[in-house]
């Protein structure tokens, strides 16, 4: 037979708000402190998220992919490929390539277009791959 007197006690003393994330105190931490660092920073994901969303709201235009991704030492930078002019077919449609930047809060700070060409196009290929 089990005891379940107990049960919503133990349960109580689990959950409490006031005990920290991980239990009721850290055995391996012998100072008993909790050493966890909170990093506010956004994840690479909510960056790309909020590039692609701030750049459409700026330029009015859709924000397709993005095609490079580098942390910085100023934040981010992005190149991002918009739709600048849908066309009928599709392979014709108007592409920009958009260099951003973002603050390392994921702000966007800039941005230039650095190239156009139609949908349909693939780079010429440059020998050495310049």
């Amino acid at each position: 037979m089990t005891n379940t007197k107990d049960t919503k006690n133990t349960a109580r003393t689990q959950s409490s708000p006031n005990t920290p994330k991980g239990g009721a105190g850290n055995d391996d931490d012998p100072d008993g402190k909790d050493d966890t660092v909170t990093d506010d920073r956004p994840s690479p994901m909510e960056v790309l998220r909020q590039a692609r969303a701030q750049l459409a709201e700026l330029t009015g235009m859709t924000a397709e992919s993005v095609s490079s991704f580098a942390r910085t030492e100023d934040g981010w930078s992005l190149e991002v490929e918009v739709l600048e002019l849908e066309r009928v077919p599709d392979t014709m449609s108007l592409m920009a390539s958009y260099e951003v930047e973002l603050d390392p809060e994921g702000q966007l700070t800039g941005y230039r277009r650095v190239r156009r060409y139609e949908r349909g196009r693939a780079d010429a290929h440059r020998p050495g791959g310049r």
